[in-house]
């Protein structure tokens, strides 16, 4: 079993990953329409305006982000919001292990944290996941809307990061500590395309595509 989840189960998480992906690419636009341009001829020509330099654009999109977002109301939980989704990436690419497993499978390798580094980042996906645990349990307003598919996602996403923790530090048997880790990437891997898990990927398809007071552009496509 160990050595099926460890190599052919791997090949075929990855490949329905790719194929989802590509799937869920498909229905993004399929289900979306060009949006259609509207000309209106004005009765004199405007002055063109001046564009804006970078910091004034940068200062422009700090006071949207105060002002229009979440950050007005709750600016810890955007932050922790945005500090769990960077680690859930940058921690798996620049670990020690998994870079050299990389190395020995395909000869390829990133920069690596050392790993004391990568032990102290790890206990961000644990923190920030046990506060959005607090806030379904016991926030009256976050409990009215959670239901059991949210807890399964965040256990689903949350799995590979303590089990890799319990086998980095022998906190259980290794090799079954080892073979949950493995397994519970493969999960998450398989059900990135299918669940709220993808909107890590396919938030930058809406924001640029989909033209909203959210996009970061004009966008294209309507629904």
């Amino acid at each position: 079993m160990f050595e099926f989840v460890r190599g052919p189960l791997i090949w075929i998480s990855f490949l329905i990953f790719i194929a989802g992906l590509l799937y869920q690419t498909f229905k993004f636009f399929n289900l979306s329409r060009k949006k259609e341009l509207i000309f209106i001829d004005l009765p004199f020509n405007p002055e063109k305006p001046k564009s804006k330099g970078f910091f004034q654009r940068v200062g422009d999109w700090l006071v949207y982000l105060k002002k229009e977002t979440v950050w007005r109301t709750h600016p810890l939980m955007m932050v922790l919001t945005w500090v769990f989704h960077i680690s859930l990436f940058i921690i798996p690419i620049f670990l020690l292990g998994h870079n050299i497993l990389l190395n020995e499978a395909w000869g390829i390798s990133f920069c690596s944290f050392p790993e004391f580094i990568s032990d102290l980042l790890t206990w961000i996906p644990f923190i920030c996941g046990g506060i959005f645990l607090f806030r379904r349990i016991f926030l009256r307003r976050v409990r009215a809307i959670t239901t059991g598919y949210d807890y399964l996602t965040l256990a689903i996403t949350l799995a590979p990061f303590i089990t890799g923790y319990l086998a980095y530090h022998q906190l259980a048997e290794y090799q079954t500590a080892i073979f949950l880790h493995i397994l519970a990437g493969e999960v998450m891997f398989i059900t990135i395309p299918f669940t709220k898990l993808g909107h890590m990927l396919f938030f930058f398809f809406y924001r640029f595509f989909i033209g909203s007071e959210y996009s970061f552009g004009r966008g294209s496509r309507t629904w």
